[in-house]
Formats: structure tokens, C-alpha cells, sequence
């Protein structure tokens, strides 16, 4: 799977690492900045680079994703989901123990993956650890929407209104 890859000064450390851990997963991963260390760089157009690849994907149909990263990760998510359909989810970590209604554990890694087919991440890197990073991504990358109708028809919804 192609995966896009984009950080500003926050998170680039946590990028570089992210970008050889993905490719040994085994994906083809396109690294779209920063690519030098730039403490006062602005992450909107970094992050943008990423988001449009995406967006172009999404719209011809190829199932890549992509993975931003900043300080909180909120800054980021904001722009990749300005695009047509980039569905990008926020996470800085778990919150602790989650239950639904029911009582059965949630987790948001796989709620936003089976739901709500997220096809971008953001992560805040100043909330986790690289080794929590890791974890989090191999998950999302593993985990498959459910293809449920409800989640189908709400999805279909989403990219009417950003379309």
C-alpha cells in the first residue's frame, strides 16, 4: 500500500523513524517533508503535500493512505481534512480505559479504521512515545473497514459534503 508521510519541525523526528518502520512493514512509503530540520517551518503546506496525494488517490479510487505529524497533531488533521476524501483521524495516545454503552472496550485506533475508514492519521508527537507511534500505526494499517452499511452510507455522506 502506498502510504504519505509529512511532518513539520515537531514532528520529524518522529516522521524519519515512522518512514523506515512503515517500509519495513512492507509498504511503498513517499516521504513529503520536512525533509530538513527547520525549527521555525509552518505546517499547513507540509502537511498539505501529503493530503493532496491522498485526495488524488482517494478520488481515483487507490486505497493509500497517509500519516501526518506535529506537536498535538490537531493543527495537522485540520488541513488534511480540508481535502476531498481525506478522512484523517487524530491520536495522541490512549486515554485511558474506554467503554461503550454496553460495556464493550473501545479503542480508537480500530473505531476509526472500522467506522469511519480513516485514510489519514495525525499524530501529536509531544503525547507519545515513538515506540506508542509504531504501535498505532501498524495497527491502522492493519486494520480493514467493516464495510457495515451504516458506516458505508455515513462515509458516502462525509464526502458529499466536503465534495
Amino acid at each position: 500500500m502506498k502510504i504519505y508521510l509529512a511532518s513539520d519541525h515537531a514532528g520529524y523526528e518522529l516522521k524519519n523513524a515512522l518512514v523506515e518502520y512503515v517500509r519495513a512493514l512492507g509498504h511503498d512509503v513517499e516521504d513529503c517533508g520536512a525533509h530538513v530540520f527547520d525549527a521555525d517551518d509552518d505546517y499547513p503546506e507540509i502537511i498539505a503535500r501529503a493530503a493532496r496525494k491522498l485526495s488524488a488517490d482517494s478520488i481515483a479510487g487507490k486505497g493509500s493512505r497517509a500519516i501526518v505529524i506535529g506537536a498535538s497533531g490537531q493543527g495537522e488533521a485540520m488541513v488534511a481534512n480540508r481535502f476531498r476524501g481525506v478522512r484523517c483521524a487524530l491520536y495522541y495516545g490512549k486515554a485511558g480505559e474506554q467503554k461503550d454503552m454496553s460495556g464493550k472496550e473501545l479503542d480508537m485506533i480500530a473505531s476509526v479504521r472500522g467506522h469511519n475508514s480513516a485514510n489519514a492519521l495525525s499524530l501529536g508527537a509531544r503525547f507519545i512515545t515513538e515506540g506508542e507511534a509504531k504501535k498505532a500505526v501498524e495497527k491502522w494499517l492493519k486494520t480493514d473497514f467493516s464495510g457495515q452499511e451504516r458506516h458505508a452510507r455515513r462515509i458516502k455522506q462525509i464526502d458529499e459534503i466536503t465534495g
